[in-house]
């Protein structure tokens, strides 16, 4: 057994899946201790909020403030504050008023604006220019110079007595506020989904019950596929054709169509993670019992297993002291593809909507179908998909080469 394992954790495959799949299961362990609470809480309202550190402005205003002159703070702020659109549209102005542009850069804001300066007139009317087109540019104007111009605003609030609107405080151009001053704050290191949940909490949540679901099908399929491949296998007659029968009839009907007709009838209320990992199982024995049935036929005639025959031992002692341990390693390596297999059958079946029940706990399938309704892909918001399906492959990926390193081991004809 010692020299077994020394042999397995030389493999580099293995011990590259196995370190994968291990921090993967720290992760989901640990994350739950540095940030507890409901994964499926709502802490934002109805939009996708991108990654980053956010801060209540409320306990802003309240904050202690610290003077800090920064010499390119107006430059950052007028540079964040022009959108691509307004530049184009200077440019645009430009063009029309015989400015020459030919060497201006259209994102180096002090050129841009030097050049405005020098040369845009409200009251100048370009030819073929609309009110409305006029009327944007003075617009544009006013902002840049509200921008260049305003040292502080002012923070007001209503009173209680007068119901009137009073100045509470002013906030300075050179005010900064110590976030740790700041009571509320957020890190959301993957931001919000479209129900305002915080992503990362729910990743994790997500691995974990996918691992569960992935866990629990690959036990059934494997114990099911197992048990009728060793009785197929080592009985063999009308026993083996009886086992045959069936599988034959469950490898010709897909194992996903199959799925998906059980699934849809179970019903929505009933489907929760246990009940879907469970029929994903019972759908997917099939390639195991051929496999082991295959192997067992092998193993049935060699002298060990004669001599227990002779010595006159049980059907299940024989099977379970004198052909089970040889395919042991074989058995193990199916249960690594099928705890995979269990794992993309969920997501698949969520993105259809007929994975676990939406309101006890999230999957990464059911995370992939949310992104999806609503348009994540769409719209820019990578961080509600894509951390999923690196996960779905970092899981996958991990599961397939401790399974490939194992088969290197094991397998005579592939070891180096």
């Amino acid at each position: 057994m010692k020299n077994m394992f020394r042999q397995i954790f030389h493999s580099p495959k293995f011990v590259a899946g196995f370190v994968i799949f291990v921090i993967i299961l720290l992760t989901m362990w640990l994350y739950p201790l540095i940030n507890p609470g409901n994964p499926l809480e709502m802490i934002g309202v109805g939009t996708f909020a991108r990654p980053g550190t956010y801060f209540s402005l409320y306990d802003a205003v309240d904050a202690p403030t610290e003077t800090l002159r920064l010499s390119d703070a107006d430059d950052k702020r007028i540079d964040a504050s022009m959108s691509m659109e307004d530049r184009v549209a200077m440019v645009a102005w430009f063009e029309q008023a015989g400015v020459d542009v030919g060497d201006l850069d259209i994102t180096d804001t002090d050129a841009l604006l030097d050049l405005w300066r020098a040369n845009y007139d409200s009251s100048t009317r370009l030819p073929g220019m609309t009110n409305a087109k006029r009327n944007y540019y003075k617009r544009l104007d006013r902002s840049i110079q509200s921008m260049q111009g305003a040292d502080k605003y002012s923070v007001m609030h209503k009173d209680a007595d007068s119901g009137e609107m009073v100045e509470r405080s002013t906030i300075n151009k050179t005010d900064y506020v110590n976030v740790a001053q700041v009571v509320n704050v957020k890190t959301l290191p993957l931001g919000t989904d479209n129900f305002g949940r915080d992503v990362l909490k729910e990743l994790v949540s997500a691995t974990k019950t996918s691992i569960v679901i992935g866990l629990i099908a690959g036990i059934v399929a494997t114990l099911i596929g197992l048990t009728l491949g060793l009785l197929a296998g080592y009985v063999g007659g009308i026993t083996d054709d009886i086992i045959m029968f069936i599988t034959n009839i469950f490898t010709v009907i897909p194992s996903f169509v199959l799925l998906i007709l059980i699934s849809y009838s179970i019903g929505q209320e009933q489907r929760g993670a246990s009940v879907v990992a469970i029929v994903i199982g019972l759908t997917s024995w099939t390639w195991t019992a051929r496999s082991v049935r295959s192997q067992v036929i092998s193993l049935r005639n060699r002298d060990h297993v004669n001599l227990s025959k002779l010595s006159g031992h049980s059907l299940v002692r024989i099977i379970l002291t004198d052909i089970l341990p040889y395919i042991a390693s074989y058995v193990v390596m199916a249960f690594i593809l099928q705890v995979s297999s269990g794992i993309l059958a969920e997501a698949q079946l969520s993105l259809l909507g007929l994975g676990p029940k939406t309101t006890e706990v999230p999957t990464l399938g059911l995370m992939m179908n949310w992104a999806m309704l609503y348009s994540a892909h769409t719209n820019g918001s990578w961080w509600a998909y894509f951390p999923v399906i690196l996960t779905i492959t970092l899981i996958s990926f991990s599961l397939n080469l401790m399974n490939t390193g194992l088969d290197q081991v094991f397998n005579p004809t592939l070891r180096d």
